[in-house]
């Protein structure tokens, strides 16, 4: 049976799971866990993409150019994510796009929405350590207004779907 959806109505106070969009693989994992807890307790799922600085050259309109490129490739990244979310756990995401540095910019999205409760990040797969936004997060773990939930990068599918 399918869960009935969620959607978020504009200017409505409801508890979110912050996920963040990005090209690691593990990423997936983090926006079903996301997903799916969120389709269990009748919350909502804000998508964060950023645009790293560095990716963006400034002068002569290269850099609008390129941000727009940059935005295109997200947005169609998340309609792939965003499709899965509302036919399978039934949830409406939402995407917020910022340029700067990943892990300042996340935290700055968790200030600038009270109703971030939850960041939902994927541990990476390689045996590099955790990730830089879950490390940045740990140093900045006392400031922190929300709970963090680390899934495990290598987690199955199946897996994920008992835990939401």
């Amino acid at each position: 049976m399918r869960p009935a959806q969620v959607r978020v109505p504009a200017g409505t106070d409801m508890r979110k799971f912050l996920v963040v969009l990005d090209d690691s693989k593990e990423c997936l994992n983090a926006i079903r866990y996301a997903a799916l807890r969120a389709a269990s307790t009748g919350s909502g799922v804000q998508v964060l993409a950023v645009i790293p600085a560095d990716e963006i050259q400034h002068g002569f309109g290269v850099a609008e150019v390129m941000r727009a490129e940059a935005r295109e490739r997200i947005e169609a990244h998340f309609q792939v994510f965003a499709k899965w979310m509302r036919d399978r756990p039934g949830v409406e995401p939402e995407l917020i796009v910022r340029e700067g540095d990943p892990c300042k910019e996340l935290l700055a999205q968790i200030d600038a929405d009270q109703d971030i409760q939850v960041v939902v990040l994927a541990a990476a797969t390689e045996g590099n350590g955790p990730g830089p936004l879950i490390s940045g997060l740990m140093r900045d773990l006392a400031s922190l207004r929300c709970a963090l939930t680390i899934v495990p990068g290598g987690i199955s599918r199946g897996m994920l779907e008992q835990m939401g």
